[in-house]
């Protein structure tokens, strides 16, 4: 589904093929902002151009929801987030998944982002939204508990594209905050 979100300095709007130059660069390379993602660096800008390829094609889905951020006042894409998947099936809890360009790290963007985001879930009828972090990212975990977050539980997950099993802290969110 093709929607654009806004908050004071951020838009958050569909990807675009266009995008793939500053996502690699940006992002999707850097091994340090993809230590903590389900996916492993990309190998060469073709990797992001399929990956780019695959959530556009993705919008044709109403319940998908993949944004790119930018910054308003110039327009420059530092980051992603989108529900990643839905625990229950599509009409169930949202997850939300986010990664933010290194250089935008500590600017309060990402908790800026994903409270957008949050709101924008509640108002279309979610009653709870469910964030989870690698235990050892702590910047994340400041982000879910600054946006109402309430640690759930740690669970081992299996990331197929990483081949390797993490623990993650799951938080929660409810709509009556």
């Amino acid at each position: 589904m093709k929607i654009i979100l806004e908050t004071e300095r951020l838009r958050l709007r569909p990807f675009r093929m266009e995008d793939a130059e500053t996502m690699y660069k940006g992002w999707a390379s850097d091994p340090e902002v993809t230590r903590y993602l389900t996916w492993p660096v990309h190998k060469d800008i073709e990797e992001t151009r399929t990956v780019l390829a695959r959530w556009i094609k993705e919008y044709a889905k109403p319940e998908r929801r993949n944004f790119a951020i930018e910054l308003k006042e110039n327009g420059e894409l530092i980051g992603g987030i989108d529900v990643v998947g839905y625990l229950g099936g599509v009409k169930g809890t949202p997850v939300i998944g986010y990664n933010l360009s290194r250089k935008y790290w500590g600017k309060g963007y990402m908790t800026e982002a994903c409270r957008c985001l949050i709101s924008h879930l509640f108002s279309s009828g979610n009653k709870e939204i469910r964030i989870d972090a690698n235990v050892e990212n702590t910047a994340s975990k400041r982000v879910i508990e600054k946006c109402g977050g309430i640690y759930q539980t740690t669970e081992e997950e299996y990331l197929p594209l990483k081949d390797e099993t993490v623990r993650i802290d799951c938080y929660l969110i409810k709509g009556d905050q």
